[in-house]
């Protein structure tokens, strides 16, 4: 099988680079490397198994000349991560619409099998019993950054729906919910590996808001399973599946786990969102998914915990402490581009070069 995955230096997509390579599948990712790292793939593109397109989802003529050479294309390429999205709403919001036009209409056109990751940020605000795919949604003020981020993954959940049962393409979306584990940097807003970086440094772990509030935390390998068993079978295609743990945990109780499993001395602080975020955020209360679609369907369920991946978050920052990306801070996004798509693009980790 020859897979394409955008986003695929990044965190998740990396992950699932090396399953499918492991696998002896073809795998091609297309980076423009402002989130992902070209660290997290190096392995690959040296081992031989993977290329490296460094180039953007804007890029029509590029996306299109790896769309008709691939079986399959995960769509993993987006913004990244609370702070990031709060920090930089328009530019977020921009790139990842424009991304999703662009790939999802290359694979309609090239009739690609595609899997489009959206996220459980569509669900909008908490709810006491856990989301259903077919659940009404409630979301906040557009006016609040984070509602922003949720309408542009709708957006492309809705033309993926759309090209499915209109343009007879065959793409599904799955909703993800907190994937954590190795490789994840915490400069984008990500909870885990901040936690770990701070514990690791003996410094105060910082919690924002009150620390009651609860999220469902799923290992990343995990969620690689559940992807590569979407796009294996047919009748997942036009439909949407929730993808996380059940077990929902309060960001208080994770940061004293994360205490515990690192022997740190530190503690944990609160800290308000006002401080955390500034003008632009407002917190969800609770979140958590039933997985029972996905279940009937491919027998997917976690079988990793919460320690494993805290565990694995720690092994990683500590073998890699200068990757994270949590000493240089929040790196802007470039503007997206509005030039005609460029011709060439270096392609690493294979001597091709395209004219």
């Amino acid at each position: 099988m020859r897979h394409l995955i955008t986003g695929g230096a990044g965190f998740i997509g990396s992950h699932l680079a090396d399953r499918l390579a492991a696998r002896g599948d073809e795998v091609t990712i297309l980076d423009d490397l402002s989130t992902g790292t070209r660290a997290n793939v190096e392995k690959l593109l040296a081992d031989g198994p993977a290329r490296l397109v460094t180039a953007s989802t804007h890029e029509a003529a590029v996306v299109d000349e790896l769309m008709a050479g691939a079986d399959t294309c995960f769509h993993l390429a987006s913004s990244v991560g609370v702070k990031l999205i709060v920090e930089q709403p328009l530019d977020s919001v921009i790139r990842t619409v424009r991304g999703i036009d662009t790939v999802l209409a290359a694979a309609a056109e090239h009739r690609t099998r595609l899997l489009f990751a959206s996220t459980s940020e569509v669900y909008g605000k908490g709810a006491d019993r856990a989301f259903t795919e077919q659940d009404d949604r409630l979301l906040g003020a557009l006016t609040t950054s984070r509602w922003s981020y949720a309408t542009a993954k709708s957006f492309g959940e809705a033309l993926a729906y759309g090209y499915t049962r209109e343009r007879g393409a065959r793409m599904t979306v799955a909703r993800l919910f907190n994937a954590v584990g190795s490789r994840q940097a915490g400069a984008y807003g990500m909870v885990l590996p901040r936690f770990v970086r701070q514990a690791l440094a003996g410094d105060d772990l910082t919690v924002y808001g009150s620390g009651t509030q609860k999220r469902c935390f799923t290992h990343v390998q995990d969620v690689v399973d559940a992807l590569v068993s979407l796009v294996e079978v047919d009748a997942a295609i036009g439909n949407v599946y929730n993808v996380g743990a059940s077990e929902p945990v309060a960001i208080m109780d994770l940061a004293r786990q994360v205490i515990a499993r690192t022997g740190s001395r530190a503690e944990p602080r609160l800290v308000p969102y006002e401080q955390a975020y500034g003008e632009g955020f407002e917190d969800l209360g609770g979140r958590r998914p039933d997985c029972s679609a996905l279940g009937r369907l491919t027998g997917w369920t976690p079988r990793r915990s919460l320690d494993e991946a805290i565990d694995d978050a720690i092994a990683w920052q500590r073998e890699t402490p200068t990757r994270t990306g949590e000493l240089v801070g929040l790196r802007p996004l470039a503007p997206p581009s509005t030039e005609p798509p460029q011709q060439g693009r270096r392609v690493s980790g294979s001597s091709e070069r395209w004219a």
